[in-house]
């Protein structure tokens, strides 16, 4: 199949602007839970009611501190109630917001304040404060700069005390759908990052779709409160429509700034939502952290067992789904009842207790980890989306999930492929062009069609799967192309295995770079008695780097062997942001890795 065109659902008029989601759902419902806020260590409710008063009093104070309607305005902030906060307030008022990953770079930073023109910013502490302020003599168009760890807040609405409420309500009637609301910047994998200029109808049309069509997987189950705890960074487009979806979903939403297990884990088990949306990162985590409890009890047998039984069941699950096969066997459904006393509801209360379903982007996601989750009784839509579709452009539907693919167009958008392969979308999501960059827009729009640089494929049904990216091909001096996406990720399927970047242009052969998982390596250490080593001579045991070849050797097995990696090096520490080797959401930036391990390539090629 070339093309796949999901029809629009039921028309939903697109009409003025996000934030009168907070005014209507206030008048309507004023004493609906419409978040949870943590403070001082606990989380408190906030009504819709309270929220608007918030929205509009913040509003107020940006107003009286010179924002105006079309003004482009910074956030640089984790993930928190305020950035939601803020958000609304400047759509209440026609700003335009620029969001910055609080771990951005000062000449980052000065790039797209300068190309934006902003002429405010918002940021979360001190620290930002500094770096903006490093750079602040080369930015004439900044006027304000507010820190919310200094009362930001306070300090706003204080001053819009005596702004009438209705010179909010006249600018946010003059909000339209075409209006920008939000320009979001690339990660910058291949240069610069250009400014993707989204509108309040890109998000509006995504917001929709997303609700109308997977409303019922928000429940853990029929007739209880959708909730959701956010934890994807707002700097990114995924985050950003999670936020916008939950607020026009009526759905209860948290916020957590910290990724790692330690803060996010106890999160989870206080705020219980009942559905979660993620990076294939974070399901890993999960699974990898209860294999390796399981092996420090003595039960690594049991585990694995429960992942083969919970893998099949739901492999026969799908199997009857599509009507290719009878569903599980008698046996199997009553070995899965008992792994799920067993083991099923352990993971599962890691998540909070009550989540059922889950929504999966931003990278690929192992079929087989998809399954376990499955059988395990938490369902993984995985979908694929860009910056420039504002997010999903293609999810597994709720009752025919098929794993190991990122579904079918959602509803009123195509997908098409091109000769070469390259994925091409059509939609209400696409957005509107890059910033200051009509040669950049020329190349990616063409009359209304994304190309969105991915490589994929269509089956009969119209799923989709992503093969790798059109840049990141690498050509032998043999003349293969090898996609190394797919290869990549089979190796990184390893619990030992952090990071897998292939190279081999102009070479020979493939070979790899592999990083290792600093907490699974400790765990494998003590369970084998052996001494922590200093990473230097870690990479360099023996037995460790048989368990690499393991992983090599399972990659391997899904390409012909003038496509396989023939050699790796296992290095000593992983490729970090703060090194210039991921970007913010922690995609490989090959050709600045290949530069700094420049030494580390050329031995590969050794003879």
């Amino acid at each position: 199949m070339r093309e796949f065109t999901n029809p629009p659902m039921a028309s939903v008029p697109l009409v003025g602007g996000l934030a009168d989601a907070v005014f209507d759902h206030a008048l309507e419902d004023p004493l609906r839970i419409a978040f949870g806020r943590k403070t001082d260590g606990q989380w408190h409710d906030v009504t819709s009611g309270e929220f608007r008063d918030e929205v509009l009093a913040l509003a107020k104070g940006l107003i009286a501190q010179g924002v105006r309607f079309g003004d482009r305005v910074a956030i640089m902030c984790r993930t928190r109630y305020e950035w939601t906060l803020f958000d609304f307030a400047l759509w209440a008022i026609g700003a335009q917001v620029v969001p910055i990953y609080p771990t951005s770079s000062a000449e980052q930073v000065l790039w797209m304040l300068h190309d934006a023109q902003v002429s405010a910013a918002m940021v979360e502490h001190e620290d930002h404060a500094m770096t903006i302020g490093s750079v602040v003599d080369r930015l004439p168009q900044l006027r304000r700069l507010w820190q919310l760890d200094a009362d930001a807040v306070g300090e706003l609405n204080a001053a819009g005390r005596d702004i009438d409420d209705d010179v909010v309500h006249r600018h946010r009637r003059a909000v339209t759908p075409d209006s920008i609301a939000t320009i979001i910047y690339t990660s910058g994998t291949t240069g610069r990052p250009k400014g993707c200029l989204i509108s309040h109808a890109n998000f509006m049309f995504e917001s929709e779709v997303m609700v109308g069509r997977w409303e019922p997987v928000f429940h853990s189950k029929r007739g209880d409160e959708a909730t959701t705890l956010l934890f994807l960074p707002l700097a990114h487009v995924f985050g950003r429509m999670v936020q916008i979806a939950a607020v026009r979903g009526r759905v209860k939403m948290g916020h957590q700034p910290n990724l790692n297990a330690a803060a996010l884990l106890p999160d989870l088990a206080a705020f219980r939502p009942s559905f979660i949306l993620a990076v294939p990162y974070i399901f890993e985590k999960v699974f990898n952290a209860a294999r390796r409890k399981a092996e420090k009890d003595g039960k690594a047998g049991a585990f694995d067992k429960a992942v083969e039984c919970a893998v099949r069941y739901a492999d026969a699950m799908e199997a009857r789904a599509f009507g290719t096969g009878p569903g599980p066997s008698a046996g199997l459904r009553m070995q899965h009842q008992l792994f799920d006393k067993l083991v099923y509801s352990k993971v599962r209360e890691a998540m909070g207790g009550r989540v059922r379903h889950a929504m999966s982007g931003g990278s690929g996601m192992d079929r087989r980890l998809g399954l376990f989750f499955a059988g395990a009784g938490v369902t993984i839509y995985e979908g694929y989306g860009l910056t420039e579709s504002t997010a999903a452009a293609t999810a597994n539907p709720p009752e025919r999930t098929r794993y190991g693919t990122v579904g079918q167009a959602i509803p009123g958008t195509t997908v098409h492929i091109a000769e070469d392969g390259e994925i091409w979308l059509h939609g209400g999501n696409v957005f509107q062009g890059y910033l200051n960059n009509p040669k950049a827009t020329d190349s990616t729009l063409h009359d209304g069609w994304l190309a969105t640089g991915d490589i994929g494929a269509l089956d009969e049904d119209g799923y989709l799967t992503i093969t790798g990216r059109k840049k990141e091909i690498l050509v032998t001096s043999g003349g293969k192309s090898v996609s190394p996406a797919q290869l990549e990720e089979r190796v990184r399927d390893h619990p030992l295995v952090a990071q897998c970047i292939l190279v081999g242009n102009d070479r020979p052969y493939i070979a790899a770079l592999v990083t290792l998982d600093s907490e699974a390596v400790e765990h494998w250490l003590t369970m084998r008695r052996k001494p922590m080593l200093p990473p230097g001579d870690l990479v360099r045991d023996p037995d460790l780097e048989t368990e690499v070849r393991r992983a090599v050797v399972a990659a391997n097995t899904l390409v012909s062997q003038a496509e396989s990696i023939r050699t790796f090096r296992i290095l000593a520490h992983q490729f970090t942001e703060e090194h210039g080797l991921l970007t913010p959401s922690l995609k490989l930036k090959r050709k600045a890795i290949e530069t700094v391990y420049s030494a580390e390539v050329e031995a590969l090629y050794r003879s």
